[in-house]
């Protein structure tokens, strides 16, 4: 039981640790890019601006898990 615990909370710390990471590259993303991202794919509907946000996305996530897994 002891051992479950400890792996629980290492796979939570590591969760919380990738989403910060996440959360911070996409802000920087949206720094770098022309304009305001969310205006862009919420408002004006640009789906090039929005498969470019999900692109980025998916491979900020697969940095980050390759990075958590080792």
């Amino acid at each position: 039981m002891e051992n479950t615990l400890a792996v629980l909370v290492n796979s939570l710390i590591y969760a919380a640790v990738g989403i910060f990471v996440f959360a911070i590259g996409f802000l920087v993303l949206d720094l770098l890019t022309p304009g305001k991202l969310w205006e862009e794919i919420g408002t004006k509907q640009n789906k090039a601006v929005a498969i470019f946000a999900g692109s980025v996305a998916i491979g900020l996530s697969i940095i980050v898990a390759a990075a958590i897994h080792g």
